[in-house]
């Protein structure tokens, strides 16, 4: 029992974020299993977890994806046309941690909302000469002041964010 614990506890470490949920799921299947005996409890209680830890993990990437684009969508909401500026997002877990440039490219207005499109990158590393991706995204804010800019595209950073915008 110890053993399937710490080589469930050992994959969690090793391989990333995806695999938290199953690991947990088999260790919590593999006690409750063992403790009760019948493993079909072992195997409900495991799906049980894994479902949670699932969810408890998707739910913190989406915060963490959500820091990232209020920095972004502030910074271009602060710049004039056509300048740049860095991004940086620091959590005290050193996850989802980000920093890049963005470049505002045009702003339009409806009798709702004034909008930017921008640019923005991601570093990816701290070095000064770090690889750089960039993607194309909007910022919005409401005609009526009632609140600062936000971010307003999906698609455009699917490829940054995933599906946990």
């Amino acid at each position: 029992m110890m053993l399937a614990t710490g080589v469930a506890a050992s994959c969690v470490f090793l391989a990333g974020c995806g695999s938290i949920g199953a690991a947990a799921g088999a260790a919590a299947g593999i006690s409750t299993g063992v403790v009760t005996t019948n493993p079909a409890i072992g195997f409900g209680v495991g799906i049980a977890v894994q479902a949670a830890t699932d969810e408890a993990v998707n739910r913190l990437m989406k915060r963490l994806h959500g820091d990232q684009q209020v920095a972004i969508a502030t910074t271009a909401g602060d710049l004039p046309i056509g300048d740049t500026k860095p991004w940086r997002v620091k959590h005290t877990l050193p996850v989802e941690n980000g920093h890049g440039d963005v470049r505002v490219l045009r702003e339009f207005s409806s009798a709702l909302a004034t909008c930017r499109e921008f640019a923005f990158s991601v570093a990816d590393g701290d070095k000064p000469d770090a690889h750089q991706d960039w993607f194309l995204a909007q910022a919005c804010k409401g005609n009526d002041n009632s609140g600062g800019w936000k971010w307003a595209s999906a698609e455009p950073a699917v490829a940054r964010w995933g599906n946990l915008q």
